[in-house]
This record gives structure tokens, C-alpha cells and sequence, in this order.
């Protein structure tokens, strides 16, 4: 029950955090190591910036299209409007003033700051992460050798981490221990 949730997923992510921790110390060499941190280091970096970015890009673009809004509705408000309908038959309606209903409203201006915000802010953190990945990865191909133990580091952290799994899944489940 208590790994169902993620908030109570802890102690996988230790064990892994561990496992990957042992890998780094025992299959690489210092120079790798650090070549791994920093192209971590890149990778949060774009991803901040570019966060930053989209959401004050966001941010910007709400208001312009708050104030074209606003500027469309002067416009609208200060025009001449008919006010009423004349049929040919002689009869005339009244045409109805529709201008309260076009006003910007909070709520509307609300709506778009945080749309747009949300959308930017989501636009520029994956597209920072993207540029970020790309950065990381030309930073830790750009030599052959390093390249080559990296890999062979992950495979092998990657084969134990599914060694754990499978040992995990060949265990009796909770519910056979009950009923055994």
C-alpha cells in the first residue's frame, strides 16, 4: 500500500542512488566522474535558465495580448453602433448594447497571465532541458575513451539495478505470504 503512492517510494530510490553511487566510485576514474558532474551541472543549468526565460516570455506575451485586447475593446466601445433595426415591412427592433459583455475582466486577465505563464514556463524548462541534454552529451562524447567507460559503467549499473528488480519479482508477494 505504502508503495503506491510516490511521496512513499523512498526507499527504491535510495537503494538505486547507492547502487549508482558504488558504480561511480569502482568503474570510473576521477577525470570521468567529473565529467559526469559537470555535464549534470550544464544540464540543470539550461533547464533553469530556460525556465526563467519561457516564463518571462509568458508573462510578456499575456500582457501584450492583454493590452491588444484592451485597445480592441476601446476601439469597439468608442465606434458608432446602431440602435435599432428597421425591417422592411416597417417594423424596427431595438438592438441590444452588447458592450458590458466585451469588457476585459479580472478574471479574464487572470486566466491569461496564468495560461501563459504556465504554458512558458513549461515551453522554456523542456526546451532549456533539450539544449542542456545535447550540451551534456557533446561534453562527455567528445572523448572516445571516457565515452567508452561511461557506457560501460551505466550497463553495468543498469544490468544490477534489474538483478535487484528481478530478485524483488522472484520473492514471494505480500498477499502469497499471507495466505502461505
Amino acid at each position: 500500500m505504502t508503495e503506491s503512492l510516490a511521496a512513499f517510494r523512498n526507499q527504491r530510490s535510495q537503494e538505486l542512488r547507492k547502487l549508482a553511487e558504488e558504480h561511480l566510485q569502482h568503474d570510473l576514474t576521477q577525470s570521468d566522474r567529473d565529467i559526469i558532474r559537470s555535464a549534470a551541472q550544464k544540464v540543470g543549468t539550461y533547464a533553469s535558465v530556460g525556465t526563467g526565460l519561457g516564463l518571462a516570455f509568458g508573462i510578456y506575451t499575456a500582457f501584450r495580448l492583454r493590452r491588444m485586447r484592451l485597445a480592441y475593446f476601446n476601439a469597439f466601445r468608442a465606434t458608432e453602433k446602431p440602435v435599432e433595426v428597421r425591417f422592411a415591412d416597417g417594423r424596427t427592433e431595438a438592438v441590444p448594447d452588447i458592450t458590458p459583455q466585451l469588457a476585459p475582466s479580472r478574471w479574464g486577465d487572470f486566466a491569461t497571465y496564468f495560461f501563459f505563464s504556465v504554458g512558458g514556463l513549461f515551453i522554456g524548462g523542456e526546451s532549456g532541458f533539450l539544449l542542456g541534454t545535447a550540451s551534456a552529451s557533446r561534453s562527455i562524447t567528445k572523448d572516445p575513451e571516457t565515452q567508452k567507460r561511461i557506457e560501460k559503467a551505466f550497463n553495468n549499473y543498469r544490468i544490477d539495478a534489474m538483478k535487484i528488480e528481478i530478485q524483488k519479482m522472484e520473492g514471494k508477494s505480500k498477499i502469497a505470504q499471507i495466505f502461505s
